[in-house]
Order: structure tokens, then C-alpha cells, then sequence
């Protein structure tokens, strides 16, 4: 295994548990420790990991905001899985509001057999990956948040005014059952509140690392939510929650 993929599966472990240890991940990895000491200390160099005593934990606050380059290296293959299940839910001539998270990128390009769709968006990245695609695509304009590659601010909010579409699909940096839905930084929260607005029906994506987990600022309730796409299936008293709140589960 290249070191970079080690890594990027050390990153996803992290997340996960939110503590890891050296000798864990010498036995898992066939590897080392040396060598895991130094995949460590170069994760800790990009500002995504503290280490601790024999191992590491968790860089994170609540308003914390990875760039968008360090998001893709985080729980890809669980993205990957989301957006297979949540290309089912979209239909052909479909009008959709994507917002600029790493999962909405990753759903894209399981679009691409569908027919007539309409995708507005704030996000660069996806303007400019899908610039040759079957999809009509409608970029917010707005001001550019370059680590994110997101457009935000008074013009992106004007322009997302201006249409209603049948779908929104966003994520979120965490969902809590009483804070709901919460984003890292308050400009593209303020995107992802006017794309749920807009929209006939709101769905999430969001891998199972952002359950039970508290962020800088609310963007919603869970009552503006339809549809929770995830990789793992949540625990009983989370899926009891989303069934109260009358939310299509797909994990």
C-alpha cells in the first residue's frame, strides 16, 4: 500500500473514533510503527491531527473549516457509497440546488445517465469539473471562498431566490437530534438555508462520522429535511428519532 492511501485510511479511522493508536495501526497496516510515527507527524503537518502519547487524536473544533483538497482525502470510500444510494432519489428532468460539499461532488457523476437535469449550485468545482456534461448547469455566482471553492454572499443569495426547484442536496459539517443541522463557518451556512428554501424536498448527505456531533452555527431543523442519505445505519435511538420526524432513512 502507497503511503498516501495509508494515510487517507488513517484519516478515515480518525474520524471515526476520534482517538488512534500507533501500535493498532502498525498491526493493521503490516507496517512499522517508525512508519506510522511518520504518517502521523506529516497528517499533523497539514493540521489534521494532534499527537498524543502513543498515538493521535482529532484537530477539530466547532469552527473548524478543512479546505476543500483535505475533505476529499477524509472518508472518500463512505462518500462514494453515499452517492450511489442518494442517485436513486433523483429523476429525469429533475431541477436540483447542490451545494459546494466534497458529497455532492462525489454524487454528480452517478448522474450522468439521467436526462434533462437542471443543477444550480455555488460551487466552483463543480461548474468546472462538469463543464462538458449532459446537465444544464447554473452557477450562484457570489463571492469565491477560495478553500472551499464555494460562492457565497449577496449576489449567490439573490441569484438562489430566483428559482424553485423540486430538490436541494446538501451536507453539513455535524447534525445533532436537538441542535439539528450545523455548518463550520456562517456565509455558506446562510447558502445551504436559502437551497432548503427553494426546494420541494431537502436532502442530506452526511456519513456517519457527522451524527451526534456539534458545529459553529445552526443552518436548520431537522423538520426542513426529507431524505438522510448515510454510508453505516445509525444507532436504534437515531433511527427511531428520524422516524418520529417523518424522514426517509437510506443507509
Amino acid at each position: 500500500m502507497l503511503g498516501i492511501e495509508r494515510r487517507r485510511k488513517i484519516m478515515e479511522r480518525l474520524v471515526q473514533d476520534r482517538k488512534i493508536y500507533v501500535s493498532d495501526l502498525s498491526r493493521l497496516f503490516s507496517v512499522t510503527e517508525e512508519t506510522i510515527r511518520r504518517d502521523l507527524e506529516k497528517l499533523e503537518g497539514q493540521n489534521l491531527l494532534r499527537r498524543s502519547y502513543g498515538g493521535a487524536v482529532l484537530n477539530e473544533h466547532t469552527s473548524e473549516d478543512l479546505s476543500f483538497v483535505k475533505r476529499t482525502t477524509i472518508n472518500s470510500e463512505n462518500k462514494e457509497s453515499i452517492a450511489q444510494k442518494a442517485a436513486g432519489l433523483i429523476s429525469d428532468g429533475d431541477t436540483i440546488m447542490v451545494d459546494s460539499s466534497t458529497t455532492c461532488l462525489a454524487l454528480l457523476p452517478h448522474l450522468r445517465g439521467k436526462k434533462n437535469l437542471t443543477i444550480i449550485t455555488n460551487s466552483v468545482r463543480l461548474i468546472n469539473d462538469f463543464v462538458n456534461s449532459p446537465f444544464t448547469m447554473i452557477s450562484s455566482g457570489g463571492t469565491l471562498q477560495a478553500h472551499s471553492y464555494a460562492l457565497t454572499g449577496a449576489t449567490a443569495s439573490e441569484t438562489l431566490k430566483k428559482y424553485y426547484v423540486d430538490l436541494a442536496i446538501i451536507s453539513c459539517k455535524g447534525i445533532d437530534s436537538k441542535k439539528g443541522l450545523m455548518e463550520s463557518n456562517e456565509a455558506e451556512s446562510v447558502i445551504k438555508e436559502i437551497m432548503i428554501q427553494q426546494a420541494r424536498r431537502v436532502v442530506l448527505l452526511a456519513d456517519h462520522s457527522k451524527f451526534a456531533k456539534t458545529a459553529f452555527i445552526k443552518t436548520c431543523d431537522f423538520s426542513a429535511i426529507s431524505v438522510v442519505v448515510t454510508d453505516l445505519r445509525p444507532s436504534d435511538s437515531w433511527v427511531e428519532f428520524l422516524n418520529k420526524q417523518q424522514i426517509q432513512l437510506l443507509d
